[in-house]
């Protein structure tokens, strides 16, 4: 296939491009040029502003697959298909979980609403705040535009080598330093995460034959505790040769009372209930029919410690 991925060479982009570049694809990447990495042999790099310049940059070729990557907003989504409606097969556009405006509910599925919706009097400028509001319009601008040839990804939490947020990163450094590890909340309270290089497996079988439509990418297939989780991190740290590490829960109300923050400040870690009860806690039934799979996560774990002790000390 030739494919485009537009904003690939931060993280998720990355791994796109090495995964189709490794598959023998005709690959071309389009990016801003301020975040740059080694291009697999062969990839082709095209430097441009999506927002200001993206017809002259790609001019009247044609793209059997486009992955957007970059895309946060209806206005610059919709000026990427605009240009290419005619000239791509396939445009899969990756957004995100936080579309939903009502995410206190566990077993949300593509199906399910409402959606966060931009005020119609409001500033469109991305903000975190609208950060769930703008992805879900630029969503429709996808499907409107292409109909059962437009793909919308609805990831979770995407984690891997080359992610800079830190949250899975927190873990795997904080096992290797080994002692006394602060595990947060209840051991049996389900978590949800996704590897970078599954998703973009997946993108490419999707772009070849996969179905259209909207999926949420959250995995693995069955259950993951934070328990498990936390396990499967420690077990991985050992097989690296790191010192030993001892789990110490600490139930909510005490990480509370301490003034401990969930989710970034104690990543994987909400509350119970609440607005965000069913973060974490999705359907992705739909994208594991599509052929969406999951390696274990003690491999994940694994690479992500390699691609640490690869950084500088202090990064």
């Amino acid at each position: 296939m030739r494919i485009l991925v537009i904003g690939g060479t931060l993280f998720l982009g990355r791994h796109v491009m090495t995964a189709a570049a490794a598959a023998g694809h005709d690959v071309t990447v389009m990016h801003r040029g301020q975040t740059t990495c080694p291009l697999p042999e062969g990839v082709e790099e095209l430097l441009g502003d999506r927002t200001a310049d993206f017809a002259t940059t790609l001019g009247d070729r044609e793209w059997d697959l486009v992955v957007d990557t970059s895309g946060q907003d209806p206005e610059t989504v919709g000026l990427s298909v605009a240009h290419l409606a005619q000239r791509t097969g396939r445009y899969l556009f990756v957004s995100t979980v936080s579309v939903y405006a009502d995410v206190s509910r566990p077993g949300l599925t593509e199906d399910d609403g409402p959606l966060n919706e931009v005020p119609a009097d409001g500033d469109r400028t991305p903000t975190p705040e609208l950060y769930g509001a703008l992805n879900a319009a630029a969503e429709r601008v996808v499907l409107e535009s292409f109909g059962n040839r437009g793909i919308v990804v609805r990831p979770g939490l995407i984690v891997g080598r080359w992610d800079r947020t830190n949250r899975f990163g927190y873990w795997a450094e904080r096992v290797l330093e080994g002692g006394d590890v602060l595990a947060p909340g209840a051991p049996e309270r389900p978590v949800q995460l996704v590897d970078a290089r599954d998703l973009a497996e997946w993108f490419l079988r999707l772009g070849q034959d996969g179905a259209g439509g909207t999926f949420l990418a959250v995995g693995p297939a069955g259950t993951l505790t934070m328990g498990g989780f936390l396990d499967d991190m420690v077990a991985a740290a050992a097989a690296l040769g790191a010192p030993p590490s001892a789990l110490n829960w600490v139930g909510e109300a005490e990480l509370e009372e301490a003034g401990v923050g969930p989710w970034m400040e104690m990543p994987l870690w909400l509350p119970e209930g609440g607005d965000l009860g069913g973060f974490l806690r999705m359907d992705g039934r739909r994208a594991i029919a599509a052929g969406l799979t999951f390696r274990p996560l003690r491999e994940t774990a694994m690479d992500v410690m390699g691609w640490l002790s690869e950084l500088p000390a202090d990064p």
